[in-house]
């Protein structure tokens, strides 16, 4: 089957990675999104076990739409008893680009409605909508009124794992998280230290990366491709079983994270508990600026995600934050390399080190860097010197 996966921009290439590695054939690495084709085994197990889909979706249809009449008789003339079964609600987003038609809304609403129509010619009864929580839900893409239409294959965004109890104010989405742990090379075994971790999405990420935990054993309810009409129930109960026995019980890195608010730090808590880490993740109360390394562990990763200061007024808190968190950096964590993932450029520049790499990506629709620091002993020209004797 052709499949395509969506995920934040900056992970594209990753995800084709980590897609192959499950046994895909990558057709097409885009923006956002990567175009592959597998088996039902495959889709399975990508459900399972991918940390960087947002979702997956598989397109079943590809028509041109000139105009209204022409959009309506397209999906008209689609079976669509193939895909919505007999007391199944379902729903359809749309997303227009360069097309004449002007509003998603309404091309939804369109597409709804000759779905609602043919199944009311034939049988005389209609399906049941629900956009909140749908039985089966389908997705529009319209460019230049070239339009495709897929099932979505979890129905609900799989960056919602299930583990997440609490979060604070700006929590850093669960696959953006595995993105920047990717990003930075980890890995699984070198400790990993995050002293601004809040509700520890990447420390509990990486906790599921180190004890090869399947994501997807989280989502709560069922995947939308359950109510697929070729579900193989036996094939996704074994899948589940396998990813269940791959789990590894025994810690396999040191994981620390600490947060100076002790409320946040409850929710962290609860989320690394949830997640079934709580032999793995150290976590504490503590300022970013009394933060070190463990001792008796070789030098690992920093990688942290500290606040932005979008309120007005924020500007000096936030320069002195990122001055703090350089001077931890600078005094504290020598050996290590640091990942600083940021959307406040100017408060960036007073952590005081110099960035080796810089790598654009988003958070939401902030636009953000993920800035690495190498961390050497001694100055960075002593370092250098002694390699070169």
């Amino acid at each position: 089957m052709k499949l395509t996966a969506t995920t934040q921009f900056g992970l594209e290439q990753l995800l084709a990675d980590e897609l192959r590695e499950l046994g895909a054939e990558i057709t097409r690495v885009g923006s956002r999104a990567v175009e592959f084709t597998g088996d039902q085994t495959l889709l399975y197990r990508t459900m399972l076990w991918s940390r960087l889909a947002m979702r997956v979706l598989r397109p079943f249809a590809e028509f041109h739409a000139p105009d209204e009449k022409g959009l309506y008789e397209a999906v008209g003339q689609i079976d669509w008893r193939d895909y919505i079964g007999e007391g199944q609600r379902f729903a359809i987003t749309a997303v227009v680009n360069k097309s004449t038609f002007e509003h998603s809304l309404f091309v939804a609403q369109l597409a709804k409605d000759a779905i609602v129509d043919q199944f009311r010619s034939r049988s005389g009864t209609r399906p049941d909508v629900d956009v909140r929580h749908p039985d089966v839900r389908f997705h529009l893409r319209m460019l230049e009124n070239e339009v495709t239409l897929s099932i979505l294959a979890a129905g609900d965004s799989l960056h919602r794992r299930g583990y997440r109890q609490g979060t604070n104010d700006a929590p850093l989405n669960e696959v953006l998280a595995a993105g920047l742990i990717r990003l930075s090379g980890w890995d699984g075994k070198q400790p990993l230290i995050d002293p601004l971790c809040g509700s520890a999405t990447i420390l509990t990420e990486a906790g599921l990366i180190a004890q090869n935990i399947a994501p997807g054993l989280f989502h709560e309810g069922v995947f939308g491709f359950e109510n697929w009409a070729d579900f193989d129930e036996d094939l996704w109960e074994r899948l589940r079983e396998e990813a269940r026995n791959k789990r590894i019980e025994a810690p396999q890195a040191y994981l620390a994270g600490s947060d100076l608010d002790p409320r946040v730090l409850e929710q962290a808590v609860q989320n690394r508990n949830a997640a079934g880490l709580e032999r793995c993740i150290r976590l504490s109360v503590r300022d970013v600026k009394d933060a070190k390394p463990p001792q008796h562990q070789p030098p690992g990763i920093v990688i942290t995600n500290p606040p932005y200061g979008e309120r007005i007024g924020d500007e000096t808190e936030m320069e002195a934050l990122y001055k703090t968190i350089g001077d931890t950096l600078k005094t504290s964590f020598q050996g290590y390399e640091a990942y600083l993932f940021t959307g406040n450029s100017v408060a960036a520049k007073r952590v005081g080190l110099k960035a080796t790499r810089r790598i654009p990506l988003f958070n939401g629709p902030i636009d953000c860097r993920l800035l690495k620091y190498e961390l050497y002993h001694g100055s960075r020209r002593e370092v250098s010197n002694a390699a070169s004797e």
